[in-house]
């Protein structure tokens, strides 16, 4: 963990209530896809946690929801803004686990954005790769076109059917060909991933006091007993994890 001050570079729409935002600061303490950054928001006393979507070395991008007044708050954003960050926080995804196999990258909603620095590090170490995404409606699609920039097949799901294939993106998993998988979403459509009995691993979504263990308030339940999600996690294999009293 690295505390550092970020520059807004950019902020801007990208779909209903999503925005991309790119700051500039120092990266060194991001080192796997999956992490996140915990940002303090001026008039908020707690600090918001966001996956980190893609990374260099001098930038970091985030894709965040508005989905209440700090994150409205940051909407309003338009460059040049100094934000207290840290960075480099939580257990990123295993890439050498999936050496050799059939990947499928599985996102829903807000669980897309860590996704695609992820993406982009397993088609540098090359092998097969696709990926299913899944919204409520077209509005809130995002990713799509950065992944089939990225060259991969890409399959869309929409629970109204304005976009793609009608159905969640685990009806659309269930019909892929593939044997290990990387996912991140909402808790319903983990336990629901999980279920279909594959090796991967799951990045959970899960509100935040401290981001660095200190509080234990976003521990949850595996079979080696309770895990902090924001150290121990956000990411888990598979075979660790235990739904139904997540």
């Amino acid at each position: 963990m690295t505390k550092v001050v970020c520059e807004v570079l950019s902020n801007r729409q990208i779909a209903k209530l999503f925005y991309t935002m790119e700051l500039t600061c120092e990266t060194a303490a991001a080192t796997r896809p999956g992490q996140f950054v915990n940002i303090a928001l001026e008039g908020f006393y707690l600090r918001r946690p966001f996956s980190v979507s893609d990374w260099d070395d001098e930038k970091i991008n985030i894709i965040y929801k508005v989905s209440g007044r700090g994150t409205a708050k940051m909407s309003g954003f338009s460059g040049g803004e100094k934000l207290d960050v840290l960075t480099g926080l939580g257990n990123g995804y295993d890439l050498e686990a999936a050496k050799g196999k059939r990947v499928l990258i599985v996102g829903g909603g807000a669980g897309v954005p860590p996704l695609i620095g992820l993406t982009r590090r397993l088609l540098e170490k090359g092998g097969h790769i696709e990926a299913v995404l899944g919204f409520n409606d077209a509005e809130s699609v995002i990713g799509k076109e950065t992944f089939e920039a990225l060259r991969l097949k890409t399959g869309i799901a929409t629970v109204d059917g304005s976009v793609g294939f009608e159905g969640t993106v685990v009806d659309l998993m269930s019909r892929a060909d593939f044997d290990y998988y990387y996912a991140c979403g909402a808790m319903q459509m983990l336990s629901a991933v999980h279920a279909l009995g594959k090796e991967g691993q799951l990045s959970f979504e899960a509100r935040m006091a401290c981001g660095f263990g200190a509080c234990m308030g976003c521990s949850c339940k595996t079979l080696s007993g309770h895990k902090r999600i924001c150290t121990d996690g956000p990411v888990f294999y598979s075979r660790e994890v235990s739904f139904g009293a997540v």
